[in-house]
């Protein structure tokens, strides 16, 4: 008889061991955090909300929520994960604590959301100040880009209801700026509206707008060094007519529903007047056409607005519509950029989809669903996704290379901060030893060794 081998080896376990920190990577966001200035900056802001001979600051515990939400907490008790490891983490407030803090942050609205705003604002200068080397390339124009995102309600919260697409949730308008092709994006604003929200509501659009304006540094609201881009849903008079009117400032790239006026110009124009779509690379796109439209298309829209039409050869099995021309699907977009060729222009426009790889890493860090019942609770959770996001963009833009630049917060968790280590203390200092076997070992080691060699705040 042979004697049966399993596929994994038998191991003995005990729960009694000592000076192994689970979780250990974290030190990443902890050192982005410290480097930033932004635990400096929302203790300040955040000061005023603590009480006499309190033990726990409101700004440690607000970032304690954040740091647990970047390493895949789902809802305020994951904060336990951090509490278990004082040795990296410092003290962590009780649930309770917790639970109280966001309740006061709540009651206070729009003064409490003001304050962590600004602390985040003052902390991305920062950052971006000392990533010139990386994205975003603030040599360059910065693309802003607006977009709805669904949230499902597992239970009647406060201001779920039916969504235009027949779920029960949330219908948020988030904000990020993309970082190119070399790297990923960071959030800037998140603002919580109800289910049953429009898509084009031009009055959200605006307000949002100006929330994510408010957190780029000065000098990139004006010389149009700041690019909004949307769907179709920012396409509204209103919302264009807005933007118009900052023309001097701002430039704008936004989607537009291709109606039966758009239709029938699309249909006039002669063969010569589209241009081929190109790539990245500058190679041609096949099967992709763009021009320009003009005439009476344009009328009761905003001087100097440009109106932008792609056809294209749908895939296999895409369903058309009635306002697509000859088998080929229509769509366009409005810019007020009047020196760079449409092909150009168009690209500009299309790599808006990358705010979905965004959303998709949203969905990834807390925005699954939102765990509190009040429409006020859930701001501040959604603000808290925020500063989690935040950390997960700034932590590679300053400390990481390469391909390791673009990872996703779900690679990060798997590869980084989910690495073990050892805690030693000697000489009155701490020091961590992360396996030596860990294949990512060095990539942790060599992004502390470049964020330690940051500046601190003064």
């Amino acid at each position: 008889m042979k004697k049966r081998i399993g596929s994994y080896p038998r191991v003995r376990f005990e729960g009694g061991g000592r000076g192994v920190v689970s979780q250990a990577g974290a030190v990443l966001l902890v050192e982005t955090v410290r480097k930033s200035g932004l635990d400096q900056a929302i203790t300040t802001a955040l000061a005023s909300w603590r009480k006499s001979r309190a033990v726990h600051d409101p700004g440690k515990t607000v970032l304690d929520l954040a740091l647990a939400v970047a390493l895949g907490g789902d809802c305020l008790a994951d904060v336990a994960m951090l509490r278990a490891e004082p040795g990296v983490f410092r003290p962590v407030a009780s649930d309770l604590t917790v639970s109280r803090l966001i309740d006061t942050l709540a009651s206070a609205g729009p003064k409490a959301l003001a304050v962590i705003r600004a602390a985040r604002a003052e902390a991305r200068e920062r950052v971006w100040n000392m990533a010139k080397h990386a994205a975003p390339d603030t040599s360059r124009q910065v693309s802003v880009d607006l977009d709805g995102v669904l949230v499902l309600a597992h239970s009647k919260e406060q201001g779920a209801t039916t969504t235009w697409k027949k779920i029960f949730g949330h219908h948020p308008l988030v904000v990020f700026v993309d970082h190119g092709s070399d790297g990923s994006g960071e959030p800037v604003t998140g603002r919580l509206r109800p289910g049953n929200a429009g898509s084009n509501t031009a009055a959200d659009h605006i307000t949002t707008t100006q929330l994510a304006l408010a957190q780029l540094p000065k000098k990139y609201r004006r010389g149009r060094q700041t690019l909004i881009r949307t769907d179709s849903g920012g396409g509204t008079h209103e919302f264009i007519a807005w933007l118009a009117q900052r023309g001097r400032w701002l430039s704008y790239s936004v989607g537009m529903t291709i109606t039966e006026q758009t239709h029938q110009a699309v249909l006039k124009v002669p063969a010569p007047a589209w241009a081929a779509t190109v790539e990245p690379g500058g190679e041609i796109r096949d099967g992709a056409w763009v021009t320009e439209i003009t005439g009476d298309c344009l009328k009761g829209w905003p001087k100097r607005m440009r109106l932008i039409v792609r056809k294209e050869r749908p895939h296999p099995g895409a369903q058309l519509w009635i306002t697509d021309a000859d088998g080929l699907r229509l769509t366009g977009f409005a810019t007020n950029t009047t020196d760079v060729p449409i092909a150009a222009l168009e690209l500009r426009h299309r790599q808006r989809a990358r705010a979905e790889d965004r959303i998709r890493a949203a969905r990834a860090t807390g925005l699954r669903n939102l765990s509190l019942h009040d429409t006020a609770q859930n701001q501040i959770w959604l603000e808290i996704v925020q500063i989690a996001l935040d950390l997960l963009a700034w932590m590679p833009m300053l400390a990481l290379t390469g391909e390791t630049r673009r990872w996703e917060p779900r690679l990060l968790r798997l590869r980084l901060f989910s690495a073990a280590a050892q805690i030693v203390t000697t000489a009155r200092r701490r020091h961590l030893r992360f396996a030596r076997h860990w294949p990512w070992t060095d990539v942790i080691t060599d992004a502390l060794t470049r964020l330690k060699a940051l500046p601190s705040p003064g």
